[in-house]
């Protein structure tokens, strides 16, 4: 594995930059596509909204700071880009956003691209009808086992607020799975 200031210093130079930007499509696109998928949760979707993600990291690399880690920008410009397609599909299908998250989870048991059983089913319902920031918090923390840190720095909130955050979400779901 390369040296993350390595790769950034490679994708930032022109001599360099489309072998760095392979290195780095192979290092994040497994991570990020599930990170987006827990997100938009379809699949055809979460294609869309990755290569979109890996064309604003390419266009955007000069104005890469350095001031967090490269996966936490990424990670930043992947959630954004994914929140933002949600609110154009449900604005295009003239439906909420809440609406758009329950057709989506619904539509989750005729997904041929999804492989779990009845429990995970149940579970990926029960996290889609979460309000948006306790969904992404979840997802980081529950599936992603990112550090409180690590996402205070993707989502730019606080680490109290998003324990707070995930703890709401726990209930919500525990108490939805009880339900059914």
């Amino acid at each position: 594995m390369i040296a993350e200031e390595t790769l950034i210093e490679n994708l930032k130079r022109k001599d360099t930059q489309a072998k760095a930007f392979e290195v780095l499509i192979n290092t994040y696109k497994e991570r990020l596509y599930w990170h987006i998928r827990r997100i938009v949760i379809d699949h055809d979707d979460t294609d869309d909204v990755l290569q979109n993600t890996f064309i604003k990291v390419f266009r955007n690399i000069d104005n890469f700071k350095g001031d967090s880690k490269l996966y936490s920008w990424m990670y930043r410009i992947a959630t954004n880009e994914a929140l933002s397609f949600l609110k154009i599909k449900s604005k295009k299908l003239g439906v909420s956003n809440d609406e758009l998250q329950e057709r989506l989870a619904n539509n989750l048991q005729a997904d041929v691209y999804f492989e779990g059983d009845e429990i995970q089913l149940r579970l990926q319902k029960a996290i889609a009808l979460l309000p948006e920031k306790q969904k992404l918090v979840f997802n980081m923390k529950y599936f992603e086992e990112l550090k409180y840190n690590e996402i205070s720095e993707i989502l730019e909130t606080s680490v109290g607020g998003l324990k707070a955050s995930y703890h709401l979400a726990v209930k919500k779901i525990e108490a939805s799975l009880k339900e059914e």
